[in-house]
């Protein structure tokens, strides 16, 4: 196993700095769902996982997820880190599981679950994302 090419102090607030609200590809979402004529809540502690945005009177819930963190299929933005990676792979698999069991609930309790991906929301591929996502949401 390689050593961290940071320090414990540099590591630690670079780490700090990562979000998990609010993020850029959420306010993006966020947005374009507003100016297009969507209301929504966020971030709803009764709903399993925590969606990111739920529209109630759609009875869809979005999440938007990191591709590192999610560990999305074939995407170039989620690699397993060379070092510590027995921290991060039992951490990332984690976090695929909790997501499956989320969306199951959730499908369970009749809601509709979209998924969108971070790679998605890079400007070549936005315009087409977000538009995919206002037709789910409307169907």
């Amino acid at each position: 196993m390689m050593a961290d090419i940071h320090s414990k102090k540099v590591r630690s607030h670079n780490m700090s700095r990562i979000r998990s609200k609010n993020t850029k590809p959420e306010l993006i979402v966020r947005k374009f769902l507003f100016a297009n004529g969507l209301r929504y809540r966020l971030h709803n502690k009764l709903l399993p996982g925590k969606p990111d945005i739920v529209l109630k009177r759609y009875r869809t819930v979005i999440f938007i997820h990191g591709c590192f963190w999610h560990k999305h299929k074939n995407c170039k933005y989620a690699f397993v880190p060379a070092t510590n990676t027995n921290y991060w792979l039992p951490k990332l698999d984690k976090n695929v599981e909790k997501d499956f069991f989320a969306s199951k609930e959730l499908k369970k309790m009749k809601w509709k679950v979209l998924v969108v991906w971070e790679c998605d929301l890079k400007p070549n591929k936005q315009d087409k994302t977000l538009q995919r996502i206002l037709q789910y949401v409307k169907e």
